[in-house]
C-alpha cells in the first residue's frame, strides 16, 4: 500500500501541475507534508532547496529523494515513475492532436488564466516556507537570509546554486 501511495503522491501532481516543476511544487507539498505526513514543511523546504541546487528537472529529483526516503529503491524508481508518466502518456498520445491546435485561441486563453493561479499557488508556498522560517529560526536569521539572497542574486548576479548552498551552510553552521 506504501508503493501505491507513492505513486499517487506524485502522479497526481504530475497531472494537475501545468506548467512543468514550479507548478506541481505545491502540489507535491500538499500531498507529501499535507496527505500523507511524510515531512515537516521544513523538511520538504531542505529538499526544495537541494533538489533547486543540482542540474535537471526539480519534480524528478524530489520525487527520487522523497521517494527513497519513505520507500527504499523501490519506492524512488515508483516515485521518478511516477512523476514522469503523466507527461510520457501525454507526449505520446496526444502530441498530435496539441500539436494542431497550438495556435487556437482558445488554447492561448487557457494558458493565460492558468498563469496567474499558479503564481498564487507559489506565492502561498512561500509564505508558509517564510513562516516556518521565522517559527523556527525568528526575525533576525529570516530577515538576514532574505536579504543576503536578494542582494546576491539581485546586485551581484550571482548563481542561484550558490546562494542555496551558500544558505545550507550557513543553516547548519549557525542555526
Amino acid at each position: 500500500m506504501l508503493y501505491w501511495h507513492i505513486f499517487l503522491a506524485f502522479f497526481i501532481p504530475g497531472i494537475v501541475g501545468y506548467g512543468g516543476g514550479p507548478s506541481s511544487i505545491p502540489l507535491v507539498e500538499n500531498e507529501v507534508v499535507g496527505h500523507y505526513g511524510w515531512m515537516t514543511v521544513q523538511e520538504f523546504s531542505e529538499v526544495l532547496a537541494l533538489g533547486n541546487a543540482l542540474p535537471g528537472p526539480i519534480a524528478t529529483k524530489m520525487a527520487g529523494y522523497i521517494g527513497y526516503e519513505v520507500g527504499g529503491v523501490i519506492g524512488s524508481v515508483i516515485g521518478v515513475f511516477a512523476t514522469v508518466a503523466p507527461s510520457l502518456f501525454l507526449m505520446i498520445v496526444l502530441l498530435g492532436i496539441l500539436y494542431k491546435y497550438k495556435e487556437s485561441p482558445r488554447v492561448k486563453r487557457m494558458t493565460t488564466y492558468i498563469r496567474p493561479t499558479i503564481a498564487v499557488l507559489l506565492g502561498v508556498m512561500t509564505f508558509n516556507f517564510f513562516f516556518t522560517s521565522y517559527h523556527n529560526s525568528g526575525v533576525l536569521q529570516t530577515v538576514f537570509l532574505i536579504a543576503a539572497s536578494l542582494l546576491l542574486l539581485e546586485k551581484f548576479k550571482v548563481h542561484p546554486a550558490y546562494v542555496i548552498v551558500g544558505s545550507l551552510a550557513y543553516g547548519a553552521l549557525f542555526l
